[in-house]
């Protein structure tokens, strides 16, 4: 069981280094995990044309991916509480 969250970009996408950093700012953990179906190091930066990423969000697994002038947010648990909220800043943090 899993929830997914959709969010619309109508402004754009924030490159990852600034979601990362707005991330930290907020007391949150984020790791890159996969990168377009490639696992990839902890802190390697996907390049601007990513189509989908699967990150550790403070100890929990979510997969970001593109769909036209959206995003998807996709947690692959029940998700408790502090899932939820770190899910929101990650949301609030990829939108420009």
């Amino acid at each position: 069981m899993g929830t997914t969250r959709r969010i619309p970009c109508q402004h754009g996408i924030r490159e990852w280094s600034a979601i990362a950093s707005r991330l930290a700012a907020s007391g949150i953990d984020v790791q890159m995990r996969m990168i377009d179906g490639q696992l990839a190091l902890p802190d390697e930066v996907p390049g601007d044309d990513w189509r989908e990423l699967r990150v550790s969000l403070s100890g929990w697994m979510v997969t970001i991916r593109r769909d036209g002038s959206a995003l998807e947010l996709v947690s692959w648990a029940d998700p408790p509480s502090e899932l939820q909220s770190a899910v929101a800043a990650l949301a609030n943090a990829l939108i420009d």
